[in-house]
């Protein structure tokens, strides 16, 4: 099985690393050209978003720290 690893960097991007594809809403799949790595923007200052482009810097802050979700609600 292959493993996909996100890492959320600390006033970045999201880091992804392994097998993946990416889709559009409508189902479309980018054509990453064969990248095995690749940021994705969360700060929404990309201008190649969803992708990263590196904006964030000097405009984006948020110190990712990971914490436990609450347990999933059961029905």
């Amino acid at each position: 099985m292959s493993t996909t690893k996100l890492t959320i960097n600390k006033n970045g991007s999201i880091k992804i690393d392994g097998d993946f594809e990416i889709t559009d809403a409508n189902g479309n799949v980018y054509n990453l050209q064969g990248r095995k790595a690749l940021g994705l923007c969360r700060c929404g200052l990309s201008a190649n978003k969803p992708f990263c482009d590196g904006s964030h810097r000097n405009g984006f802050e948020h110190d990712a720290v990971a914490f436990e979700l609450p347990p999933l609600k059961t029905k």
